[in-house]
């Protein structure tokens, strides 16, 4: 389920705006303020965020800045009360999507969020993982979990991307370490290669949940975040 962060401070429309999306499948939060919106999407990932331009405590050009430095991944639709052209140019250049002007019809966001979602899901299928905790950005190599950054090796990025390709799918210690031979011919051996998985997780399974299953006699599989 694709997760929206609605950032407004009119509480009547941000509640028509949750209720709406909600009812179209999405998993919706929302804030009235640039500092509860900082603090939920420090607790979670979301793949598209419908952001406010002014807001009580701050610019929500500000606060672009901010989301976009975290996680440059989400989408982001700036909604605003002025349609004015540098505003306009001063949203894209911060890496917003989209520019609604107030008033607007619902049904005329809605299909703008349903296309630009549908876009960002073709773009970065292959390059980024996330379940709403663990996210991973392959091709920048950063990584947070529960908004925590957590530090991988080259080598260990290479695992998880291979994994996170095949989650459900036994992989043998014999397909991981010929995969993991890279074109330098930078070999990783037996030892190596247990030192990797057990490193990734510790870092990943503290709080809780399994993400990497030993499967004993054939090899390891992703099964991301299952609870212990």
């Amino acid at each position: 389920m694709k997760k929206i962060l609605v950032v407004e401070d009119d509480l009547i429309l941000n509640k028509t705006l949750c209720y709406n999306l909600r009812n179209s499948g999405y998993q919706v939060n929302s804030a009235n303020t640039a500092g509860a919106a900082v603090k939920e999407a420090g607790a979670a990932h979301f793949d598209l965020v419908v952001l406010d331009v002014n807001l009580p405590d701050g610019s929500g050009f500000d606060l672009c800045r901010r989301i976009k430095a975290a996680n440059p991944a989400p989408a982001v639709i700036f909604l605003t009360a002025r349609d004015m052209e540098e505003d306009m140019l001063s949203g894209f250049e911060l890496g917003a999507d989209d520019y609604v002007t107030k008033p607007f019809p619902i049904s005329v966001l809605q299909k703008k969020i349903e296309i630009l979602l549908q876009k960002n899901s073709h773009r970065t299928t292959d390059e980024i993982y996330d379940d709403g905790v663990l996210y991973i950005n392959f091709s920048e190599t950063s990584a947070t979990l529960s908004g925590i950054p957590i530090t991988f090796t080259a080598t260990e990025y290479r695992i998880l991307r291979l994994m996170t390709a095949n989650s459900g799918i036994v992989l043998t210690r014999q397909v991981l370490l010929e995969k993991l031979w890279d074109v330098n011919e930078n070999f990783v051996d037996e030892h190596a290669l247990t030192s990797a998985i057990s490193r990734i997780r510790s870092k990943l399974e503290k709080s809780g949940g399994q993400y990497i299953k030993t499967v004993y006699g054939m090899g390891y599989m992703w099964i991301g975040g299952l609870k212990k």
